[in-house]
């Protein structure tokens, strides 16, 4: 089931021959870790205290990332006691974001088991997807029970990139995450474009001086003559392997947007 938060839009805003780029990001986690409500606060600007843990459903969002327009789909999955069933959202997930809470140790181990199986999954499909580790609930940091230092650890482990944020409080942060996802995907998308293979003359030496050729005079035409050049060989040289750089900036301009409005979700305290 697909849903949409905020208002509709116009039509008369993008020809309808050109639909928007679509990157569809799956968010991973233990029952409590704050995925729903990282959810709601990325699409509505507003904080959840209250929902169904055992609600799972998909969501739209038309968004502006670094000037280009992008359909993200968000999925908050709910998985009661770990990964299982993935399919669901391993086939269908161009990026994930594995969450858990700063005060839940629980919930931090439970997130190296979504690790792994997200590897095992890239391996097996010979496919990499974007993952991105959270720590969530960033203003529970009196009752902190894991470590910066260790959500950086496993994010090294597995290659992934690592953020802290909180669902009630900073949606700007929130919202670079989902925008990261994004840049994530398209940087994927630009390293596995075909390589075309690079072509280089190698010529061979030439003699200091041309060789001139005489042709015969017939009719009283005059003598010229023409230089002989020397030929060129074209060599390929294989493509060269190519390796991944990823810079992440600490601050970015944020795409200008209006808040919207929650039209779904049942039983959420809004705040």
């Amino acid at each position: 089931m697909s849903s949409m938060f905020g208002k509709p839009r116009n039509s008369s805003e993008r020809p309808p021959q050109s639909p928007l780029p679509e990157c569809n990001v799956a968010i991973l986690g233990c029952r409590g870790a704050g995925k729903s409500a990282l959810t709601v606060k990325f699409l509505t600007k507003r904080f959840i205290s209250e929902y169904d843990p055992n609600l799972e459903d998909t969501y739209s969002s038309e968004e502006l990332v670094d000037q280009q327009p992008v359909l993200l789909k968000v999925m908050d999955t709910a998985d009661q006691d770990g990964p299982r069933n993935c399919e669901r959202y391993l086939c269908w997930a161009s990026a994930f974001l594995v969450v858990y809470s700063i005060d839940n140790r629980r919930s931090f181990e439970g997130c190296q088991r979504y690790l792994e199986v997200l590897a095992l999954h890239a391996r097996g499909c010979q496919r990499r997807c974007p993952v991105l580790l959270l720590g969530n609930k960033l203003d529970m940091e009196q009752y902190r029970q894991v470590l910066s230092a260790e959500g950086m650890s496993l994010a090294s482990r597995f290659g992934c990139l690592f953020h802290e944020v909180s669902a009630c409080q900073d949606f700007s942060r929130v919202q670079h995450v989902f925008h990261e996802a994004v840049r994530e995907v398209r940087r994927q998308a630009e390293w596995n474009l075909p390589v075309q293979p690079l072509f280089i003359s190698e010529e061979r030496p030439c003699p200091p001086v041309a060789t001139p050729v005489a042709l015969p005079t017939h009719h009283s035409l005059a003598t010229c003559t023409f230089n002989t050049l020397s030929p060129v060989s074209y060599k390929e040289i294989p493509s060269v392997a190519q390796a991944k750089l990823v810079t992440v900036k600490s601050s970015r301009a944020q795409s200008k947007r209006k808040a919207p409005t929650l039209t779904l979700l049942k039983g959420f305290k809004i705040f």
